[in-house]
């Protein structure tokens, strides 16, 4: 044995911690409740009338797809978040970007946006019934306002957010305006323009119950109302978990559609 051999570091030992499933561990909080009250609502400890136990909601989400209705209503539902979403995330990065890039324009327009921001949503719909009409028209502008601000707002933070350290490396190098923009900070302002999209389609599924409020037949937001008039609350409690999956779902998927934009990135949160 050599003095190299005996001064080696020995190996460190491996881990064998037990890492559970991520999708596993975010049902477990979920699955727990209603395991617990359903619990209850079977021993006789709860009522069970105005909050219906799991089984019960689970029985009408069932009944809902076998006839149909939940495709129906919730295909509605996600076409109007959809078109909605688009609007408003389009127009919150022109603006955004127009904002963050130029003082003037920033002078301009943001006080007018900062004060429209504080209107609460409910108090656009008689607004928007009386320019778009009743239909489809005045619920998509609905949700395209809900979208607008925060994504008007994560743009324009993440373009003022910018090292100038960063812009200033690429004078150095002598970029021009064009590769300033697309190498350095269309990069820099990646990452909170999707977190500001995310929030902004948060939002979306949040204004298209007030949205659906407006005289729908169709959509998860007219089950509710329904349920509500019938005194159904399985079936309110239904459109809601129907609305909570349709949401994780469609943040999933502009997560996943994102993703390779922000490949590029590397976190501390990749290394955990």
């Amino acid at each position: 044995m050599t003095a190299t051999d005996t001064l080696a570091p020995s190996p460190a030992p491996a881990r064998t911690a037990l890492r559970v499933p991520a999708a596993a561990l975010g049902l477990a909080l979920p699955v727990v409740m209603a395991l617990a009250w359903e619990g209850a609502v079977r021993m006789g400890i709860a009522e069970g009338r105005l909050m219906p136990p799991p089984s019960r909601i689970g029985a009408m989400l069932l009944d809902l797809a076998r006839s149909g209705d939940l495709v129906l209503h919730g295909g509605a539902t996600l076409g109007r978040v959809a078109a909605g979403f688009a609007l408003g995330a389009v127009a919150g990065i022109g603006f955004g970007a127009l904002s963050g890039a130029s003082p003037p324009a920033r002078r301009l327009l943001d006080p007018t946006l900062q004060a429209l921001r504080a209107i609460p949503s409910i108090a656009w719909v008689p607004l928007f019934i009386l320019w778009l009409g009743i239909f489809e028209a005045s619920k998509v502008a609905l949700i395209a306002v809900g979208v607008f601000f925060p994504v008007y707002l994560g743009v324009v933070g993440a373009i003022l957010g910018v090292d100038r350290k960063l812009v200033e490396v690429g004078r150095v190098f002598r970029l021009n305006r064009s590769q300033l923009a697309r190498r350095i900070l269309l990069p820099a302002v990646l990452p909170d323009t999707v977190t500001a999209l995310r929030s902004g389609l948060g939002l979306g599924f949040m204004f298209v119950v007030a949205a659906e409020f407006m005289g729908a037949s169709e959509g998860l937001g007219y089950l509710l109302v329904d349920g509500q008039q019938m005194g159904k609350p399985d079936q309110i409690l239904a459109a809601i978990i129907a609305f909570a999956l349709l949401g994780k779902a469609a943040d999933t998927l502009l997560v996943a559609a994102t993703a390779p934009l922000l490949r590029w990135q590397d976190t501390a949160r990749e290394r955990l």
